[in-house]
């Protein structure tokens, strides 16, 4: 059975959970949107940190930390945007990293986003 995580993110209109929790595994797919639920400005940079705190809060909120993820799957709309990605990656993730992969995808249901992660977080 899963457990939904209840967060303080902009409540989604689409029929999914910001997260879940099953067999002691946080799933969470987070994207880079405000708590007014737009898009944030600013580019690649402004739009990784949105995603990445996005993330963050979502952990706390399940009473974890970044140190507990285990996977994180990053896909991006363009292959130069990376470097930058990494940047701030580094500022909200440290040693020992957990797994990670980056896709360059052609585009996402919200046209003006440049990223979207999954994550996978192992609870104790």
């Amino acid at each position: 059975m899963i457990q939904p995580v209840k967060t303080d993110l902009y409540a989604a209109k689409a029929p999914l959970e910001w997260a879940v929790v099953g067999n002691g595994i946080l799933f969470t797919a987070q994207i880079p949107i405000g708590a007014d639920g737009a898009v944030v400005e600013g580019g690649i940079e402004a739009q990784s940190r949105q995603t990445l705190d996005n993330l963050k809060h979502t952990l706390e909120s399940a009473g974890a930390s970044m140190q507990q993820l285990a996977q994180v799957l990053i896909y991006v709309t363009q292959r130069a945007d990376l470097a930058t990605v990494n940047r701030v990656y580094a500022e909200y993730v440290t040693a020992p990293y957990p797994n990670r992969a980056a896709i360059i995808v052609s585009g996402f249901a919200r046209e003006e986003m440049l990223i979207e992660m999954v994550a996978y977080a192992a609870l104790d």
